[in-house]
């Protein structure tokens, strides 16, 4: 019997659980705590798993533990035992009802308020008992939460070839930026307005280190100028979509934020000439990892809702 294989059979799932919760928690008393259970038992659990696999999972210091590189090893194989089981569970639920299940999507928070809505109310239109569970943050943080499997997959943008191999990525839209304000800005009058006229006026842009805010400055330094000073900065598309519909306040904006779930007539687009390129909207998921059929299931919801943006003349 090879090595691994003795491991295998020596290491148990409540153990392995255990050593998880207290690298989440930062400490054995708080994992305790977190368990319902005392840090004897905590201890004990730890001190069983580092016997199993022969090796010390966990460096103590003041400040709490953190995991050694044999901990963290054991850590990301957990978080794959731990994930098959779950999507075992979720094919057993909709073996049993395929009308119901959760599926787990990361994405942005404009993409969330718009074309992910979109998708969320098809789906429950034709399955009301589906939860779609909706996690929002920067790219970055997202495929954080991809690698440790906290969601199913994301929809997301892609600015270049992915530079982690284990994510694929399939392309269900590209799309280009606009500039958009309120339908009260006597702007809106004008048949062609250059970038440069608007540099001085209002904005509300996202913070220029986001994905999006990246957009925004690739545009206006496309256009050779400085990212606006006189703007209202946030990561909400809500509050630029509440300042734009003042008529007093500027943005820019992917097309298909205007388009979904509903039309905006509210917020109007400038005939402003934008150097950029488009950019790819998809899905990014883990290769080696099957995704549950609820999750197919919304995936294929999202492919019907991408057509009309995948079918625009270019």
């Amino acid at each position: 019997m090879q090595l691994s294989d003795r491991i295998g059979r020596r290491v148990k799932l409540q153990d392995l659980h255990v050593l998880m919760t207290v690298v989440q928690a930062g400490s054995m008393v708080k994992a305790a705590a977190r368990l319902n259970t005392g840090q004897p038992n905590i201890s004990r659990s730890i001190t069983e798993l580092e016997h199993a696999v022969g090796a010390r999972l966990l460096d103590r210091h003041r400040r709490g533990v953190e995991p050694t590189a044999y901990g963290r090893a054991l850590l990301d194989g957990g978080a794959v035992v731990f994930d098959g089981l779950r999507q075992a569970v979720q094919n057993i639920e909709f073996l049993s009802d395929p009308t119901a299940g959760e599926v787990r999507i990361g994405c942005t928070p404009l993409l969330a308020s718009s074309f992910v809505s979109a998708i969320v109310d098809r789906l429950s239109q034709h399955h009301p008992r589906i939860v779609s569970n909706l996690m929002t943050g920067y790219v970055e943080t997202l495929h954080r939460e991809l690698s440790e499997r906290n969601v199913d997959f994301l929809i997301t943008r892609r600015f270049g070839p992915l530079a982690d191999e284990q994510l694929g990525f399939e392309l269900l839209f590209d799309d280009l930026s606009v500039v958009a304000t309120g339908a009260q800005s006597p702007w809106v009058r004008r048949r062609r307005v250059a970038l440069a006229e608007l540099a001085n006026e209002p904005w509300v842009l996202p913070p220029p280190g986001s994905g999006i805010g990246s957009i925004a400055m690739n545009a206006f330094r496309a256009n050779k100028l400085d990212y606006p000073r006189r703007t209202v900065v946030t990561d909400s598309p809500h509050v630029r979509m509440s300042l734009l519909a003042t008529g007093h306040f500027f943005t820019i904006f992917p097309v298909f934020a205007l388009r979904f779930p509903i039309s905006h007539p509210e917020i109007k687009v400038l005939p402003v000439e934008l150097q950029a390129s488009r950019v790819p909207y998809g899905i990014v998921a883990l290769k080696n990892r099957t995704l549950s059929p609820v999750a197919q299931l919304f995936i294929e919801h999202a492919r019907e809702v991408a057509k009309p943006l995948a079918n625009r003349k270019r």
